[in-house]
């Protein structure tokens, strides 16, 4: 595990993940960032960059410009291994599993060699201290880049994840990850885990709007990302990314619900 401790962030951190090769929302968030006065030094994203959209090595560049620390994601690794699937951990066979092939390969095509390198060397483990406690990113999980954990999974994979990530990075008060799409908190005695949503795909909530959470004085809020969503869906289309998350960028609903836990889903009536 490679872990790239920031230090002491003294004021507030914007974190944020997935941007998912869409483009204006990853210009979207920086912009929030500077109407916000953060700077690049307080943005963590949480991993992968590349995936859904159009746009994956524009979106790569933009991050790339931005300068603000990133951890590795399922999606980075696998392209920097030159790697023929995405290795998000969706169930062989499924839904979203036969979709990313059209996405992945897309994508794959687009990232040339310099960015594989640069993907290479990013951190599995961000950690910083703010405002007193001592806080870890990662992208899904330390037993699994890929692993996916929800706002309904059992405590106990929570403590596994934990267990070992402090077995790296010592005490811990904060936990920031990514990786499932959803923004939410836990707490488990002591430490809280966030996860800080994502900026490229909604949701899956009715509503385009993205999130990205904040850190300031020592509490986290989520906020809404607005972005030009129809532009983003436009150029999926142009590039003939038409498996269904082209539709997602409008309607707020993702394409398949199977990597959901059942009690997320939507109930049968509301997907018509």
């Amino acid at each position: 595990m490679q872990v790239q401790d920031l230090g002491e962030l003294d004021g507030p951190v914007l974190l944020f993940g997935g941007p998912y090769s869409n483009l204006p929302a990853t210009r979207a968030v920086r912009q929030r960032a500077h109407e916000l006065s953060i700077r690049p030094d307080h943005m963590i994203c949480t991993g992968d960059l590349v995936a859904y959209c159009g746009e994956p090595a524009e979106t790569a560049a933009e991050i790339r410009s931005l300068g603000c620390a990133v951890v590795a994601g399922n999606c980075e690794k696998q392209l920097a291994a030159y790697q023929m699937d995405c290795g998000c951990g969706f169930e062989t066979g499924s839904t979203c599993d036969l979709l990313s092939a059209g996405w992945y390969t897309h994508a794959n095509a687009a990232i040339g060699a310099d960015h594989r390198t640069w993907m290479a060397g990013l951190p599995d483990i961000v950690t910083f201290t703010h405002h007193g406690r001592r806080c870890a990113v990662i992208h899904g999980g330390v037993t699994d880049v890929s692993r996916f954990l929800w706002p309904v999974s059992p405590e106990a994979a929570f403590a596994e994840e934990l267990a070992l990530l402090q077995g790296i990075t010592g005490q811990v008060d904060l936990v920031i990850a990514g990786h499932c799409g959803l923004a939410f908190r836990r707490r488990m005695g002591q430490v809280e885990w966030i996860n800080a949503g994502v900026i490229g795909m909604p949701p899956n909530d009715g509503s385009p709007a993205t999130r990205f959470a904040v850190l300031q004085s020592g509490a986290v809020r989520f906020e809404r990302l607005d972005y030009d969503h129809l532009a983003a869906a436009g150029t999926m289309r142009a590039q003939g990314l038409t498996q269904g998350y082209d539709s997602a960028l409008v309607t707020g609903y993702w394409p398949s619900e199977e990597v959901l836990p059942p009690e997320l889903r939507r109930p049968a009536l509301a997907r018509g």
